[in-house]
């Protein structure tokens, strides 16, 4: 399986789960109150009209952001497209995924359903969604993947892949 064929396949199932699960929290009512699923994590209803965190929140409208939403897609599609290998088109696929999912609430909502809410003591991290996982997790897997490519060329890894290389060196 190449890296675009996974990429899609990771982009759907995390664009599946989180519309999935947004549906869910917005059908409890019991969510509108919050609920302690652990000692660490609520479950509360919240709806984000702004970013990241509800950073621009009311300052953007929501139109605005879907337009920027949908330009990043664009050039992470083009980016799948020619994605090296496996591990950049699943991190790549989990971003579009997330991605979709945020558009689609604005669609609708022009606002994104959260519901995850994680806390230790009296701080409290931002309410978030399953896509604001899927965005970080392939974020962070862009990362790794950076960090251990040959001097930090992940084109060089790519193609030492695509070739049958071992440079190992």
């Amino acid at each position: 399986m190449n890296g675009r064929v996974l990429g899609g396949i990771c982009a759907v199932v995390a664009f599946v789960l989180d519309q999935g699960s947004k549906a869910l929290a917005l059908n409890a009512p019991e969510l509108e109150r919050g609920v302690e699923v652990l000692p660490f994590l609520n479950l509360v209803r919240v709806l984000n009209d702004g970013v990241s965190f509800g950073m621009l929140g009311g300052i953007v409208p929501w139109w605005g952001l879907i337009a920027l939403a949908a330009v990043v897609v664009a050039w992470l599609l083009i980016w799948l497209w020619r994605a090296p290998d496996r591990l950049t088109g699943a991190a790549l696929g989990l971003i579009i995924g997330g991605a979709l999912g945020n558009i689609l609430d604005r669609l609708r909502y022009q606002a994104v359903p959260d519901f995850l809410d994680l806390y230790y003591g009296l701080y409290h991290w931002p309410s978030f969604n399953l896509a604001d996982v899927a965005i970080v997790c392939g974020a962070a897997l862009l990362l790794w993947e950076g960090l251990r490519a040959p001097n930090g060329d992940p084109e060089i890894r790519g193609k030492d892949h695509r070739e049958g290389n071992n440079t190992g060196g």
